[in-house]
Formats: structure tokens, sequence, C-alpha cells
């Protein structure tokens, strides 16, 4: 006669929870990676000083390589729609792939290191400075 084991069902929902747990941080991390790399950006952007707003629409993403591209035609001042173009490429994040937050404009490094009186101490610089609050805030915001 096969004995049988009283605590397997308690074992099996155990386990469950344990993969369920092991799941929820996983994405937990993945949702955490990128709310860090929307939080950068935007902070970097609301930092970017705007005349005609070019300099602002001409932040962007790329994985794995940067690039060179430029958008000679794109004005954002607001940021409002260089962010929204942030926050969805983010959606095609993949966990290993490496982010770059470029500016390729000739005018961008002048403007990081003091050219523009509207962000003297520049807007890469400064959210730097940040960035372990800025971390520190979206892990709180994705705890499990």
């Amino acid at each position: 006669m096969a004995r049988s084991n009283k605590y397997a069902g308690l074992q099996s929902t155990f386990s469950e929870q344990l993969n369920i747990f092991r799941n929820d941080a996983l994405e937990a991390i993945d949702q955490t990676f990128r709310d860090v790399v929307i939080a950068v950006g935007e902070t970097v952007i609301a930092l970017s000083p705007v005349d005609t707003g070019r300099f602002k629409a001409n932040w962007h993403i790329t994985f794995d390589s940067p690039d060179t591209e430029t958008f000679p035609e794109d004005f954002d001042k607001e940021g409002s729609v260089v962010i929204a173009q942030l926050i969805a490429a983010m959606n095609d994040f993949t966990v290993g792939q490496t982010v770059y937050l470029l500016n390729n404009l000739p005018y961008s490094v002048p403007l990081e290191y003091g050219h523009s009186q509207k962000a003297p101490s520049g807007m890469v610089r400064v959210t730097l400075a940040r960035f372990q609050q800025i971390v520190d805030d979206v892990v709180r915001a994705n705890q499990i």
C-alpha cells in the first residue's frame, strides 16, 4: 500500500506561492528598470533649456548601441511629445539590453556645459547628481 503524504497539498500550495512571488519579483525588477530610465529621461528633458523646442525634441533612446540620428524638423517646447515617445520606446525594452539616452544635435555638449543661462549646470550632470534619489523613489514605488 502506497503511503500518502498528508502535507503534499500544502507543499504544492507553497510551491505555487513561491512561483507567483518569483514571477511578481521579476516583473517588478523589469518595471523598476523601465521606470528608472523613464524618470531619468523625464528629468533630463524637463531640465533642457528651451528656445525653439528643437533641443528637447531631439532627446531619444536607443537599445544596445548609440546612434547619430537627429530630428531637425521636430520641435517640442513642453517636452510632452518626446516624453511620450520615450515611454512608448521603453515598452519594447527587454532585460539585458543597454539603453542609451541621446541628443545628437551639435550644440548639445555646449548646452550641457553651461552655454545656456537657462541650464548653466547642464541637464545630464544635474540628473546624474539626483540619480540615487530617482532610483530610491522608483524602487519604493515598485515594491511588491
